[in-house]
């Protein structure tokens, strides 16, 4: 479990004169005795952070905090519980037995090997596969409500997060964009012709290199091949006919998937998004999330860790494309061929989805490390700040007193989160063990 240390904050003395003199002048009309003390709101919630109440204390700075705790703590378990769906998922595949009890090192451990099983029977020289990083995209939204549910002193209107990466943006600032060499357009590439990754098909009427799937003649060896000869897998020569760029790439033909480029200076073919490298750029809105990280708002001290921790959470990733190079047993007959082609695709996807949930991951676990370090002082600190403001009324000390019975429920809510994110991108990394290239 996270520790979480209190003992060198003198504050208990403030709860307790706080609390004893709030008894001698409570409410007149509220009865601090008996069931009334529960209407009054001088008993703590039936319900904690274990159960996913982040309403405790009533201080607005400690509940925002167990808010950012509950927030991060489900996002881990959410999403380390899509890793072992996955996992579960290329288990029976692979038709790996007992997989449902096993432990999630167990059983990243036996689908790894599963694997290397398989393209030993199945391939010559093993697998590669190569993608580019799952697309995060962080929420502005999320982290200027979480600014504006933190700290009271904040205009929510004035209250402004800024993209330091990518975002889609309105034709005015696209134009701006344009001008700086900003901006970077995503779609039809002019006349067919890319200059940048092409994604999707690359039709190549002239024999030109391919870095994807060959579906047409190739004048090297080819992974692959139908039963008329043709290629349909990589090339390590020139392709001619089309090249499939499922992760993108080069295109040295018609590109007539989608086209990610810079349009140098000019602006983006109709119906092609626009977005623009906003992060140094000042005041400007994104129409949609950042592709990238967004700095929070200025909050107070108190409240930065919870803001940054909801921001992380909200975070979004897109499991990413990816392109495969292999070269079948030549002992493979046609049967064998087509088996594993199909087992290959329904592999990719999950493989794929598990490379988004690692990205999700990374960003949860710096939040955890922010909540982490954030922790021990949150509950002491708003104690030492309301006795200072002289507003330890006993409603509010009955609340902070609640809170300080939290601080287990926050410490082993961390732990657990943290043990979840460590163990599912340990079983990523084994599963990504098993090809090469990635």
């Amino acid at each position: 479990m996270v520790d979480i240390d209190i003992r060198n904050k003198n504050i208990l003395p403030f709860l307790a004169c706080g609390l004893i003199s709030g008894l001698a002048v409570a409410s007149p009309g509220c009865d601090a005795v008996g069931d009334l003390a529960k209407e009054c709101g001088l008993v703590c919630p039936d319900t904690g952070i274990a159960d996913g109440n982040a309403s405790i204390s009533g201080v607005v700075s400690i509940d925002s905090f167990f808010g950012a705790v509950i927030a991060v703590r489900d996002a881990a378990v959410s999403v380390s519980g899509t890793v072992r769906a996955e996992l579960e998922g290329i288990a029976a595949s692979l038709e790996i037995e007992g997989y449902a009890e096993m432990g999630l090192d167990e059983l990243a451990n036996e689908v790894a090997a599963g694997l290397e099983a398989k393209f030993s029977a199945n391939l010559q020289g093993g697998i590669s596969i190569s993608y580019e990083a799952p697309k995060c995209e962080a929420s502005i939204e999320a982290s200027v409500q979480a600014a504006a549910e933190c700290d009271v002193d904040v205009d929510p209107g004035s209250i402004e997060a800024q993209c330091m990466g990518s975002c889609e943006v309105s034709a005015d600032v696209a134009a701006e964009c344009a001008a700086e060499g900003n901006l970077t357009c995503t779609g039809k590439a002019p006349d067919f012709e890319c200059e940048g990754s092409c994604e999707g098909t690359c039709k190549l009427d002239a024999a030109a290199s391919c870095s994807g799937t060959c579906n047409g003649t190739c004048s090297g060896t080819c992974s692959s091949e139908n039963a008329d000869g043709s290629c349909a897998g990589s090339c390590d020569g020139m392709c001619e006919g089309t090249c499939q760029l499922e992760a993108g790439g080069e295109c040295g033909g018609r590109c007539e998937g989608s086209c990610t480029y810079e349009p140098g200076g000019a602006e983006c073919e109709a119906n092609a998004t626009a977005k623009c490298d906003v992060s140094a750029m000042a005041e400007v809105e994104c129409q949609g999330k950042c592709e990238g990280s967004v700095e929070p708002p200025e909050v107070s001290a108190e409240c930065q860790a919870s803001v940054e921790a909801k921001a992380e959470a909200s975070v979004e990733c897109t499991p990413p494309s990816l392109s495969v190079t292999y070269q079948f047993a030549a002992s493979l007959d046609a049967d064998a061929q087509a088996e594993f082609r199909i087992w290959l695709e329904g592999f990719k996807a999950r493989f794929s989805a598990m490379l988004a949930a690692s990205a999700k991951l990374d960003g949860v676990n710096v939040a955890l490390e922010g909540l982490i370090d954030a922790a021990g002082s949150v509950v002491p600190d708003a104690i030492e700040q309301i006795q200072a403001e002289g507003g330890l009324d006993l409603k509010v000390s009955i609340g902070l007193g609640c809170a300080l019975d939290e601080v287990d429920a926050v410490g082993t809510a961390l732990a657990d989160a943290s043990t979840s994110v460590t163990g599912s991108l340990s079983a990523v990394g084994m599963v990504g063990g098993s090809v090469t290239g990635g």
